[in-house]
């Protein structure tokens, strides 16, 4: 029987209290007997029963990626919603009930900011009675705390406090001069049994130090703490009741006196309580108060210490034994008066505890003892870590200590496995990369005075965040966040969002404007994103258009370039600018963004702005090729990522003899790469694009420096920023910038996705409703599983290579999708199997099919187990790694003529040393068959 799974409405599970203009609904069908949708119908209702129906699509050609209903919502309101869906074959599938429910929405607040002495360092606790006056049949909490909040609910002696809900670090991370996010509970429950609601306030983004473009100024935003809420309960008799913040709420003084972002926090509890007071009417922040978009962010995983080391320095210290973002539990006995501090790294030094890479970050947590057995957790911070180093407890133990997972409410979707251990533990580094940046903002890194949303970082991932997860939401928030700060910038996109002081853009970073946008839309299929946005992209390209003006303007002002690239011929040690013309990079992605905004403009069918950004992209490649380009096709810009650039914008017009150079490029740095933050997330997949996917393959598999496989045999668990964070032995290699989880490089994941195992989601076909399947086999990998539950369906392809050069194929396409499959080193007479399912439709070399699962094994048509000898070409020969090492110690290597890369190992030994003997011939022979 078939089921309808990720009933969604705006790409969220059951929203409470979020932003929901428009309304979308999507949803999957997964089991069926038929293989499409032939019609579907919503229904939205006031009860659970669908007695007291609101809107009625009926039987109609609903769009699951995106589904809109011409229903207008009213405020405070539960509303469940259910799709039934008709397939092919006759069969009706019903969805489980959903729900979505609306906040406020225009309604005015009766509640008022509230507040207190902010001059003292004890952080406040806000609190108000709540007894129901009759029996409750429901109960809501619309609140904002600044600058950051935790509610809990008390018995009526005020004991027993038990947090409400389950999320942290609320009401998030944006631009509180533009817009702050309310959040809302469900509290019926809280509100049936009466007692106290609390509400604990500490200093975070809002009104802590963070940000490190203006450091004097300690709090950005704010210096006073906020408070605003309504609690309305409904009763049984259909009256109601709302409780709103005002002078009557009281207010005293938590143990928590210190608390920022990037320090920590610090707790004494031998602090004398604080008599009660009156709170006090605030000033009303600067930004809007509206429904919240962030998803929430819990603790997603609770992991134990892998062990507890002693170190040689004396210290006892925790090891996770994985990098995580998030705090932490602490099972703490200890005398009145004892201080116990515990502080988080991320790498071992000497085998000691060391945190000086995060900086001016203190990452610490400071509690004094009351003499009570007490489990200690943060509240308003959070740390980047995998070492815990503890002092002040006395028999500390692994089963005293949890790291709690925090990152936001995601719905993971896709998973590889491959038959390389290394290559997996780089697929799990870069999913830890993913959660410990993705909480609430797309930060660069979690652990040092930074964690901040920049642009770049942001856009690079973003493909390969969409493979990995259902990304529409945490992007839309981030997207709207971007936009805010370009209404105050002139169309300007800052480097980071949001913002906390003065800031500048760049190219590549700035274009995350329209990228991410553009992906968002490619991966979920839903446009809305693009109306959502279309102003934003627009006001980007304009930005540049201005400062572009006659004279090429763009190119003039800074840019940060192919950033932490290794090409730069004499750079410094540790240099952190490319040697990619920035100029170059500029003037493409001006380009590529006018395009995508003429891309976009056609999907919403606004043919003037298509047409008009459409003539900016035309006279812009035309300008890069007038100034980059030689008239016989030669790239200008010689360094791997321009060459890169060309090839994937098409811009030569002589693209082969651009793969000849970008081929003579690798070969001359030893199979490796020398890229930075624009060349690397494009890297492998313009090689394949390009028909050089063995050189992808050697990039991905080189285990030594600079590469990914290089920092996992380092013992790295997410990310580096650096390609040598840390050096052979192991020592940090600076500490002025250098993050040990920077997901970042970690785009390579899009290609493994992509082309490895060949789930390949195209322009041509958004959401994934046709997907193109075209593995890219490898005998380094031996074989890879791939799942990818795509906006369309759950998609997966599978392939293994068997010693007798055989491969075998596996290709799942589900309901309502179908798949172009591209075989693998095929001859055409596998084509000839007409029993296989898998050929029923075949058109040059494409295989055509519907939703079903397919499985094919044959003979590949070359062997995928290279096989060396004195006649392999040196090409061959030095593209090994190992080989490469083993002539080197009978051949200066590096010092053969680019003539001689065609010739075979035999005949370069002939035109330069003479005949290689019969015996020589057959011990090198010998020698080359093992590798």
């Amino acid at each position: 029987m078939g089921k309808i799974y990720a009933a969604k409405t705006n790409h969220i599970t059951n929203p409470l209290g979020f932003y929901l203009k428009p309304l979308v609904f999507s949803w999957k069908v997964k089991g069926g007997r038929g293989q499409e949708q032939k019609h579907a119908r919503i229904v939205i209702s006031k009860n659970k029963t669908f007695t007291d129906i609101c809107h009625d699509t009926g039987e109609a050609e609903l769009d699951s990626l995106s589904a809109r209903v011409e229903f207008e919502p009213q405020p405070y309101t539960r509303y469940y919603w259910k799709v039934i869906v008709t397939t092919d074959a006759e069969e009706v599938i019903e969805s489980d009930t959903q729900f979505f429910e609306t906040a406020k929405m225009d309604e005015p607040w009766t509640g008022r900011w509230i507040t207190c002495d902010s001059s003292q360092e004890r952080h406040p606790i806000f609190s108000k009675r709540i007894r129901p006056a009759k029996e409750v049949k429901s109960a809501r909490l619309y609140i904002c705390g600044l600058g950051l909040y935790e509610a809990y609910f008390l018995g009526e002696n005020k004991e027993n406090p038990k947090k409400i809900g389950e999320e942290y670090l609320t009401p998030y991370c944006n631009n509180y001069d533009r817009w702050i996010q309310y959040q809302t509970y469900d509290i019926t429950e809280q509100a049936e049994r009466g007692g106290v609601l609390s509400v604990l306030l500490g200093n975070g983004w809002y009104k802590g130090r963070f940000g490190f473009n203006d450091p004097e100024r300690e709090a950005y935003y704010g210096d006073e703490w906020k408070l605003i809420a309504e609690i309305h309960i409904e009763y049984k008799d259909g009256t109601k009741d709302v409780i709103s913040s005002d002078e009557t709420w009281s207010v005293t003084r938590s143990n928590l006196w210190f608390s920022n972002i990037y320090d920590g926090e610090r707790r004494d509890d031998t602090l004398p309580p604080v008599e009660e007071s009156p709170a006090r009417i605030a000033k009303v922040p600067k930004g809007r108060l509206m429904e919240r978009l962030s998803l929430p962010v819990k603790v997603q995983e609770e992991m134990k210490p892998a062990e507890l080391i002693h170190t040689p320095a004396g210290e006892e210290v925790f090891d996770l034994g994985q990098e995580i973002t998030g705090i932490f539990r602490l099972r703490v006995h200890e005398p009145a008066g004892t201080t116990i501090r515990i502080q988080t790294g991320e790498v071992l030094q000497g085998g000691c505890f060391y945190n000086e890479n995060l900086r001016t970050a203190l990452s610490e947590y400071i509690y004094v003892s009351d003499g009570t057995e007490k489990v200690i957790t943060p509240h308003f911070t959070y740390y980047g870590y995998r070492y815990v180093k503890v002092t002040g407890v006395r028999d500390l133990s692994c089963e005293d200590f949890t790291a709690l997972v925090l990152y936001s409410d995601y719905e993971s979707i896709g998973a590889i496995e491959t038959g390389n251990d290394l290559v997996n533990k780089l697929i799990s580094n870069i999913e830890w990369g993913m959660k410990g940046n993705f909480l609430d903002v797309p930060t660069d890194c979690p652990q040092r005075d930074e964690r901040m949303g920049w642009t770049g970082d942001t856009q690079v991932f973003s493909a390969t965040a969409s493979y990995l997860a259902d990304t529409y939401a945490f992007y839309r928030k981030y997207l709207y966040d971007l936009y805010q700060e370009q209404l105050l910038a002139g169309g300007m996109v800052p480097e980071i969002v949001p913002t906390f002081g003065p800031t500048k853009c760049s190219c590549a970073w700035g274009d995350a404007a329209c990228i991410i946008p553009w992906n968002v839309y490619l991966f979920s299929g839903d446009k809305t994103i693009l109306e959502n946005q279309i102003e934003s992209m627009k006001a980007w390209v304009d930005y540049i258009r201005r400062i572009d003006g006659d004279h090429h303007g763009w190119r003039q002002v800074f840019h940060y370039g192919d950033w932490l690239a290794l090409d730069r011929t004499g750079a410094a040690a540790n240099s952190v600018y490319g040697a990619t013309d920035e100029a170059y990079i500029a003037d493409i992605y001006y380009a590529a963004s006018a395009q995508i905004v003429a891309k976009a403009a056609e999907v919403l069918g606004l043919e003037e702005t298509r047409q008009e950004y459409q003539k900016i992209a035309d006279r812009q490649w035309q300008v890069v090729k007038e100034e980059y380009f030689t008239a016989t096709g030669r790239c200008a810009v010689k360094t791997q990522t321009g060459l890169i650039l060309a090839l994937k914008y098409h811009l030569s017009e002589n693209e082969e003899l651009t793969k000849q150079m970008l081929q003579k490029l690798l070969r001359d740095n030893k199979n490796k790469l020398n890229t930075g933050f624009v060349g690397t997330p494009l890297l492998c997949n313009v090689l394949t694009d390009h028909g050089m996917t063995d050189a992808a393959y050697r990039l991905l598999l080189n285990k030594e420096y600079p590469g990914w496989l290089h920092e996992v045999k380092l013992g790295a668990t997410t990310v580096w920023e650096r390609w040598n964070s840390l050096d052979e032995s192991g020592h940090v290699s600076s500490t002025g910038m250098n993050s040990l989880n920077h997901y970042s490089y970690g785009a390579v994941l899009e290609w493994i996705f992509r082309h490895a195992a060949g789930i390949d989601v195209t322009e041509q076909n958004p959401g994934g409703r046709v997907m193109r399947i075209s593995p890219k086999v490898n005998n380094g990998l031996k074989y890879v599983k791939a799942v990818y539950d795509s906006a369309s369906g759950c998609y997966q392809c599978g392939w293994e290579i068997s010693e007798d050069n055989k491969i075998t194929v596996t290709v799942t396409v589900p309901f309502g999708g179908s798949a172009e499959v591209v075989l693998p080193y095929a001859s055409e007479s596998v084509y000839e199997d007409k029993e296989n399912p898998l050929f029923e439709e075949v058109e040059n070399g494409i295989c055509r099919v519907r939703a079903g699962e397919y499985e094919v094994a044959y003979e590949a048509s070359q062997p995928l187990k290279k096989k060396y000898s004195i006649d392999s070409t040196m090409e061959e020969l030095l593209n090994h790694p190992d080989i490469r090492a083993f002539l080197s110690q009978m051949m200066e290597v590096d010092m053969i003529p680019d003539i001689a890369y065609g010739l075979s190992l035999r005949d370069v030994a002939k035109t330069f040393a003479g005949e290689i003997k019969k015996d020589e011939a057959q011990m090198l022979d010998a020698a080359l068959a093992k590798f």
